[in-house]
């Protein structure tokens, strides 16, 4: 069986340490005309970051060029090896179409191959996605074999997440100025998801962070019952308590659970929600939408 590289975009939301030794291909963003690249904090620590927005710096995405993508993927071919890129959603942003232009240009020209998979996911979910990937690499799954595996799975990977800051998804239009006012003096927390086909969605206005944490469980219970044990990842906008205390939530209610990791919301993301958003992944049997 060929050897190949498993590769992603830095939308994975994983820490410096677990993403070691998976290449990545780091997202742009800008503020105030100066550009930033999203490099897992190394640059513009998360807490520095999200205070900027607390004091009203907006920070703007983009997707990374067609070219960046090229210079990337020749890099990674170096090694002699096919090169699976798990990409970031479809439905939230164009870095997939680029990265697809790229693998096409890139294997005019290349004895060794690349190959770039929707994830349909984001943030910790577009990890997790990532690390089953991985897993089934590591147990000897050809890179055919994990690209029909990912195809098949990648919407069994479930999005639950709550913000108690909505000032951000006003400003991007998530949500409207009227809704964000009274959601701030009513203390409601939407609960949102990704949809099927990668994008964001609100399911249910809660009222209380605590009621909201409660609630994502309840979601995750009721899919896949309390003998869950897979991975769940957990996620948040530097609000490590509220992260912190989701965890513990999981640990009591899925004894089983196979591990529980516990990661930062980046910049790129981060840009979008703002502070205040906790995420909860794992997989399970079909999104809500």
């Amino acid at each position: 069986m060929k050897d190949y590289i498993i590769t992603c975009d830095s939308t994975v939301d994983l820490s410096q340490e677990a993403l070691k030794d998976i290449p990545y291909v780091a997202f742009p963003y800008e503020c105030n005309g100066k550009t930033f690249v999203d490099d897992l904090g190394k640059s513009l620590p998360y807490k520095d970051f999200f205070n900027l927005i607390r004091d009203g710096k907006i920070f703007k995405t983009s997707q990374p060029s067609v070219q960046t993508y090229i210079d990337f993927f020749n890099e990674n071919l170096k090694s002699g090896k096919d090169v699976l890129h798990v990409s970031f959603s479809s439905g939230l942003s164009g870095s997939y179409n680029s990265a697809c232009l790229a693998a096409d240009e890139v294997n005019e020209n290349s004895e060794n191959k690349v190959y770039v998979v929707d994830s349909l996911a984001a943030s910790s979910g577009h990890g997790l996605l990532v690390y089953k990937a991985i897993d089934n690499q590591k147990e000897g799954m050809s890179i055919e074999d994990n690209i029909n595996w990912i195809e098949d799975n990648k919407r069994k990977i479930i999005h639950w997440f709550f913000s108690s800051d909505l000032s951000s998804y006003v400003r991007g239009g998530r949500i409207s100025k009227a809704a964000g006012f009274f959601g701030t003096a009513l203390q409601i927390c939407p609960v949102m998801c990704v949809s099927d086909e990668g994008k964001l969605e609100v399911i249910e206005k809660t009222r209380t962070k605590k009621k909201a944490m409660k609630r994502i469980i309840e979601l995750m219970q009721e899919e896949v019952g309390s003998n869950y044990d897979d991975y769940c990842f957990i996620s948040g906008s530097d609000c490590i308590e509220d992260v912190e205390a989701v965890g513990e939530m999981v640990k009591e209610a899925f004894p089983k659970v196979k591990d529980i990791k516990l990661c930062d919301i980046g910049t790129i993301i981060g840009s979008h929600s703002g502070p205040g958003t906790v995420a909860l992944f794992y997989v399970g049997k079909k999104r809500a939408l």
